[in-house]
Parts: C-alpha cells; structure tokens; sequence
C-alpha cells in the first residue's frame, strides 16, 4: 500500500520535478514544490502506521478508526506491563493515546515509552527518533537511553528495565574509564559488545558524576567546529575578493593597504548575514522572527542566526543534525569543484552528509523532512546560496 511508504510518496513528488522548467526558474519552482507538493508528516501517523502494520490491519491505515489504534496501544502496554509514563500523571490512557495519535510531535521520551509498551525493537525506536521527530538515533552518551537500547535489544520489558536503572543510580563511579571525552560510535561499539548485565553496568558507571548534566556528541561537536571553520574560510576568501575588486576613484587612495580579511575576522553576525540573507531585519537588526514565513511550520528552528551560533560555540546547546548540514550546504554552494555540474555537487553532498550524519548516529538525510528536501533541491540549482536565499525572501513577502 503506497500510503504506508511515506518515503516513496516523498521521492515520487521529487522525481517528478520538471528538471528543465526548475532550472529557468528555480527559486520559485522549489517554493511552490515545498508549499504545494510537500506533505508534513505528523507523529501520528508514524505511529499509526507501525500499529496498522503489527496488528495486521487492512485498508487505508489513514482511514481506520482512531478507536482501533488506541485499544490496540492500551492492550500492549498492559501485556507488556508498561506503565502510561515515566512519571506520575492523572491523565487517562486514553487520553495519552489519543494525543499520541493525533499530534504532530512529541517528547523524546514519549518515543522509549512506546517502545516498551509496543515490544518494540532497536530499529523500530531507531526509526520513529530519526524520522518521526527527526532527531538523532539513540544518545549513547546518555546512561537511559544505553539502558532503553540494551532493554530493546534483548527484548526485556520496562520492570526490567527499571531494575537496571535503580542498579544504575546505586553505581559508584570508576576512575578507570572515561567515555565523556568518547567519540559517540566509538562507545557505541563498546556498548554494543555487552552481553550481560554486570558487564553493562560496569561500562555505565563511567558515566557516573557529580551533577546529572547532560554530554553532548564528541563527534558532532567535532564536525561542527570543522564545518564552522570551512565556513569562515570561505567567506574570508569571498571578502578579499570583494575588497580586490573596489575601484580606487582618487589617487590619494593609491597605496592604501586594502582590509585583509582572515577567518579570525568572521564571527557570528557575519555567518549569520551571510547564511541568512534572504531573511529581512527589524530596526534592530535583528532577524525577523521566523513565525511570520509563510514556511514557519516546514522550516521551524533550521536556521543558523547569530544567537544560536553563539549557543552552540559555547556549548551551551548540543549540536544537532540541521545545524550540520546547513554549514555543509553551505560548503558545497561554495565550492568551485563540481563546476556546473549541478547533479555531481548534489551526490557528493549526499554522499559526504550521510557520512557525517551516520558518524554523528544523526541518520542519514531524509527526503520526507521538508528542510532537507529544501536543501537537496536548492543544490540542484545553478546558484545553491542564492536559491536558498530567495526562497527564504519569498517566504516573507506579504
């Protein structure tokens, strides 16, 4: 049934693009594409679809009884003694179930909930993280959600679960391990050798400390700060050329050293002029708020303002999936090496993306997700950066 794949339907809409008519005019075709063609997915769905396929529903998935899918979901949860939340609530289960079914997103934690209450395995939950709420897989930095992946993984319900939890916070720390300073997939790969319970919690006591802060990725870090600096170089270079380029209209001006821009020379303002042209300012020069574009609710939080630049270099925030492929975006819309073949610079990008994200345990690029669908097709333009600005300006006009 081709409205179980959402994928499918996302890469019929793409291929059907009119490659010829989107080159003599690119920006407007990739707006009204993501305006008329691009279907947001609610969490709802994902989760309709997963109950459809495991209790061997037939029909429209969409179109079956909301009914159906919260006695399927009440039923699991009490075969396979899941609780209605992590926490004490009031709130009725069929409630919960209800808004599970019908909102566009949830928390993070809705999904480990469900994973359990479900009987999911490792790569269902894997899935509904990276394509239901579009964030990274499982954090292998974070002590839960080792125990939820090792609980998935060996099929054990959630009292199990909570038992190794408790044995968890009785840990004392060892001062022989270090994980903290790990790059994410190398302690995934540790992790994923445990066979049995003494062995994980020895690994997890590592990860005892004082405060409960949590550890952002090593590896995304690292790919943001190189991305970053690329980023910095490149519009360093784009300056010098611009300053060679300023005519001398008076001769008092011979000899006067033109400025040299060096990375050190970009920060956050000029990162942010530069990767967000096409939005307008207020008087305060601040960027317009993103809630008055037209694409607010495909786009939300996707770009890179000053403020958020500075969150991120401070480590205040971890560094999520957007924020790194919209500097290699970035990168690649800038680069001389593919020349004018616009459909070499749109696979190298895929390719090199997918590394990184997999890297990260981000999940690879998604074309279902409305801002990565953006980013491809932007890359299939003669002018990337500009294309990608324009639609943005576009998406402000009254």
């Amino acid at each position: 049934m081709n409205t179980l794949s959402f994928t499918r339907q996302s890469k019929e809409a793409f291929d059907a693009i009119d490659l010829e008519k989107f080159q003599d005019n690119d920006s407007e075709a990739i707006y009204d594409f993501i305006l008329s063609k691009i279907k947001l997915i609610p969490f709802g769905d994902y989760l309709k679809r997963h109950v459809y396929v495991k209790a061997n529903m037939t029909g429209d998935f969409l179109e079956i009884d909301i009914k159906d899918y919260q006695r399927f979901i009440i039923n699991s949860f009490a075969e396979n003694s899941t609780p209605k939340s992590f926490t004490e609530t009031t709130a009725k289960m069929s409630a919960l179930t209800k808004n599970w079914l019908t909102q566009a997103s949830v928390i993070r934690s809705v999904v480990f909930l469900l994973g359990f209450g479900l009987n999911m395995n490792v790569d269902d939950v894997s899935e509904f993280l990276t394509k239901a709420l579009r964030e990274r897989d499982f954090n292998f930095k974070d002590p839960a959600e080792i125990i939820y992946w090792y609980c998935y993984k060996n099929g054990y319900n959630f009292p199990k679960m909570e038992s190794l939890k408790r044995q968890y916070n009785e840990l004392e720390p060892l001062s022989d391990f270090a994980f903290n300073e790990n790059r994410t997939r190398g302690i995934r790969d540790t992790i994923i050798s445990v066979k049995d319970d003494e062995t994980l919690m020895r690994y997890l006591s590592s990860f005892k400390k004082e405060n409960d802060a949590p550890m952002h990725s090593v590896s995304a870090w690292q790919w943001f700060s190189d991305l970053y600096q690329q980023c910095k170089i490149f519009i360093a270079d784009d300056y010098n050329a611009d300053e060679a380029e300023l005519p001398v209209i008076d001769s008092i001006y011979e000899g006067v050293q033109r400025k040299m821009w060096t990375p050190d020379d970009i920060d956050e303002g000029i990162v942010e002029k530069v990767l967000c042209c096409g939005t307008p300012v207020n008087n305060s020069g601040n960027l317009q708020k993103q809630s008055a574009s037209k694409l607010a609710r495909y786009f939300s939080n996707k770009r890179l303002s000053r403020q958020h630049l500075a969150s991120l270099l401070s480590r205040s925030v971890a560094v999520d999936r957007f924020d790194l492929m919209t500097l290699n975006f970035f990168i690649f819309s800038q680069s001389k090496a593919y020349g004018d073949d616009n459909k070499s610079r749109y696979n190298a990008f895929m390719e090199n993306t997918n590394t990184m994200l997999t890297d990260c345990m981000m999940g690879e690029l998604y074309i279902t997700n409305p801002y990565e669908c953006f980013l491809l097709l932007c890359l299939l333009s003669d002018c990337p950066l500009a294309t990608y600005a324009d639609v943005w300006e576009f998406s402000f006009d009254e």
